[in-house]
């Protein structure tokens, strides 16, 4: 059974359950939604509201009780020839150009704003990638009683959900990312405590933080380059642990910081984010070197080479999509639209590198709900394929000029898209078909997730 918090929220009662999407990965950090999701849907049919996000951002929307919550920054028209640090990092898109970075707050029913607050106002070091990049990519998190808004090289800011500022934190990085690329790592939050990591070409570090005050708890020194990959928090034998991926895979005590062991074998721009199943934990890299790699928990020190490297494969690895999860199969969809799923525990593929109805892209990470996989992609389709071990696509959904670079979240029986310009709410009384989803599709909260 879900884990329940009863919160004062917005004036009212808010029991916090299952259905909330608290951070990017979801309820249950695998991708899965609890309940059920629209089939189908077009720009004229089953779209409940659609509001129009100024700026640029790519961070993936939150939602608690009735309010959805995303960041976006917005230039203000000013430019500096020379921003912070430009002439040592420059490049890159609005290198030098003001924005406001704000948060958002949008009424769930209707679609309007609720709040907005500037976070700051500030001249980026650095710019993004021209398609891929925004200065509001990493994806915010709540804990049901504050939203974290992570801007960064620009801090990480606290706020209650009714946009009262509560605390800020300028970590005295200004990061320098592979062929400024630009920043988007999303906040972890587990256990009471809020986890962030600053892969970069300089001297980098994983940091935990007091979600009540933003006080530091520990810091650790990392040594990977240009890394986007979210931390995960895996549980084996009781203890946690906090897993990063990379070009080399390491796990850190939950408590210290202190490292506990690491295995090489993966390529350079790591972005997937892991996920555990059992005593296996999975990495992704899919640029320099394209890999699957399932690691065996409970093992120490360089485990690189040994049996603690439980099953990889080469074929069907993503470059930028998160893994979906579920029921003991892998499910990895390619920047090229090849979807394929593994068995988890022995690596057999069930299907591998299927063809999509039509050529797509993909930056959006799948997410799953009721017996059905949704692939957000560039080209504004959202493709349903079954979700199961026989390749099927279910639909195909259509909305005109739009592109999806966020990956979409499901709550209470709606899916939100969060496109280049635009969030959607989309609904309907059509669900899953017959044969479809069932009791035995939804999942089960990982102990401690709050």
């Amino acid at each position: 059974m879900a884990t329940c918090i009863l919160l004062v929220l917005f004036g009212a009662v808010h029991v916090v359950t299952g259905s909330d999407w608290l951070q990017w990965r979801g309820p249950l950090n695998t991708g899965m939604a609890e309940g059920d999701a629209p089939l189908r849907w077009s720009d004229s049919t089953n779209i409940k509201w659609k509001t129009a996000i100024p700026g640029k951002g790519h961070s993936t929307p939150l939602i608690i009780g009735n309010r959805v919550f995303l960041t976006t920054a917005v230039p203000t028209g000013r430019r500096s020839d020379v921003g912070p640090n430009r002439s040592r990092a420059g490049g890159g898109v609005d290198a030098g150009l003001e924005h406001r970075f704000e948060v958002v707050a949008l009424d769930r029913n209707t679609g309007k704003v609720a709040w907005q607050r500037t976070a700051l106002v500030a001249t980026p070091h650095e710019g993004y990638h021209r398609t891929y990049g925004s200065f509001a990519s990493n994806s915010p998190a709540t804990d049901g009683k504050r939203l974290f808004a992570f801007f960064g090289s620009r801090g990480l800011y606290a706020y209650d959900l009714n946009g009262a500022p509560l605390w800020q934190k300028d970590f005295g990085v200004r990061m320098r990312m592979d062929q400024a690329f630009g920043e988007g790592t999303a906040v972890t939050l587990y256990d009471n405590r809020l986890l962030l990591h600053f892969d970069h070409l300089d001297r980098g570090f994983l940091a935990m933080l007091e979600p009540e005050t933003g006080r530091e708890i520990w810091r650790t020194p990392r040594t990977e380059r240009y890394n986007w990959a979210a931390p995960f928090v895996a549980v084996h034998n009781g203890k946690r642990q906090i897993i990063v991926n990379g070009l080399t895979v390491r796990s850190y005590e939950f408590e210290t910081g202190k490292l506990i062991w690491e295995a090489a074998g993966l390529g350079e721009n790591s972005i997937p984010q892991p996920v555990q199943h059992g005593d296996l934990v999975y990495a992704i890299s899919g640029h320099t070197v394209r890999m699957i790699m399932a690691i065996r928990l409970g093992r120490t020190g360089n485990v690189t080479g040994t049996d603690a490297i439980a099953w990889s494969t080469a074929r069907g690895a993503a470059y930028t999509p998160s893994p979906l999860l579920h029921q003991n199969r892998l499910y990895v969809v390619t920047d090229s639209g090849l979807l394929s799923n593994f068995n988890a525990t022995t690596g057999e593929p069930l299907y591998q590198q299927q063809r999509l109805p039509k050529p797509y892209n993909f930056k959006a990470s799948p997410v799953g709900a009721n017996g059905k996989i949704y692939l957000a992609t560039e080209e504004g389709d959202v493709v349903v394929v079954r979700l199961g071990d026989r390749f099927e696509v279910l639909a195909t959904n259509t909305l005109t000029d739009q592109s999806f670079i966020a990956s979409p979240i499901i709550v209470d029986g709606d899916i939100y898209l969060r496109s280049q310009t635009h969030l959607f709410r989309i609904g309907s009384s059509q669900t899953s078909p017959p044969g479809i989803g069932g009791a035995a599709s939804r999942g089960t909260r990982r102990a401690g997730w709050y």
